[in-house]
């Protein structure tokens, strides 16, 4: 169909003549409502940027003197959060005079590490920063 033939079908149909590939030999149009055409794409842009969520980086707090039960707790959320596909930045906090046992803190990031071996894969190794010791995991 010529140009011309295709604009006068549009124009009596009331809507557009829309260029879809100009490359192709010989160019491609159709005839669309560009307004309906636009909000159609633009909807479906939403759609895609809502499936596509991007993974947040999730941040569990311990202490140095953590009870067993509450350890358990934390861990048990921990790996909820790895399971919805989330990074999870495990920061353990020292108070006062526990900064001169920083080793106490090593020895609870490798209990948690080792707890959550079979699920998570360690991303960051151990830093210190401050008065935070803290690692980033991510699921397997």
């Amino acid at each position: 169909m010529s140009r011309q033939e295709a604009l006068k079908l549009a124009e009596e149909a009331g809507v557009d003549l829309v260029e879809i590939s100009p490359n192709a030999d010989p160019p491609v149009a159709k005839v669309v409502d560009w307004g309906k055409y636009q909000y159609q794409k633009m909807k479906e842009q939403q759609k895609n940027r809502r499936s596509n969520k991007a993974t947040e980086l999730k941040q569990m707090r311990f202490g140095l003197k953590i009870g067993a039960n509450d350890l358990e707790i934390k861990l048990r959320k921990i790996r909820g959060f790895l399971s919805e596909g989330h990074k999870v930045k495990i920061l353990i906090f020292f108070r006062g005079r526990e900064m001169a046992h920083k080793e106490l803190g090593y020895v609870l990031i490798d209990r948690v590490v080792a707890e959550l071996e079979d699920e998570a894969i360690l991303e960051q190794k151990p830093v210190m920063a401050g008065r935070n010791l803290s690692i980033v995991i991510r699921s397997k």
